[in-house]
C-alpha cells in the first residue's frame, strides 16, 4: 500500500517576512520532501494549501489506507528534515499498521509529532 506524505505548502515559519518571500516555508519543504522522494514506488507526495497548524509551522501528515495516520510539525525547511521525513514515512509504507517502533524513527523528526489518528473504519 502507499503511504502518502501530505505537505502544507503555505505553512511560514516565525520571521519568514524578514526573508527573501518569493516562496513559503512550506513550498520549499514540499520541494526538498519532493526531492527526496523521487522515485520511491511506495511513498508519494502531494501538497495540500493549509493543514492548520500554523503555531507549529512547518506541517506534514503521514497517511495510508487502513493505517495509523499522523500530523507532524514544526520543521525547519532543511534536507535533513526532509530526508527524516521520508526516511520514516518509508517505515510507515512497510508497517502493516503504520507503527513504527520508536527506535527506528530518524532522529530529525523525534518531538515533532503532533496528532496521531486511528484508521477509518472500513464500513464507513
Amino acid at each position: 500500500m502507499t503511504t502518502w506524505i501530505t505537505v502544507c505548502d503555505t505553512c511560514k515559519r516565525e520571521g519568514w517576512e524578514t526573508g527573501n518571500m518569493g516562496t513559503t516555508d512550506g513550498e520549499t519543504l514540499a520541494a526538498l520532501i519532493e526531492t527526496e522522494a523521487a522515485g520511491l514506488v511506495r511513498v508519494k507526495t502531494r501538497r495540500v494549501s493549509c493543514l492548520m497548524g500554523c503555531t507549529g509551522a512547518c506541517n506534514v501528515a503521514i497517511q495510508g489506507p487502513g493505517k495509523l495516520n499522523y500530523t507532524l510539525g514544526a520543521f525547519s525547511p532543511t534536507a535533513e528534515a526532509a530526508a527524516g521525513i521520508v526516511a520514516y514515512a518509508k517505515a510507515h509504507a512497510e508497517s502493516d499498521t503504520g507503527r513504527v517502533p520508536y527506535r527506528d524513527w530518524p532522529d530529525t523528526i523525534k518531538g515533532h509529532f503532533v496528532t496521531r489518528h486511528p484508521p477509518l473504519p472500513d464500513n464507513a
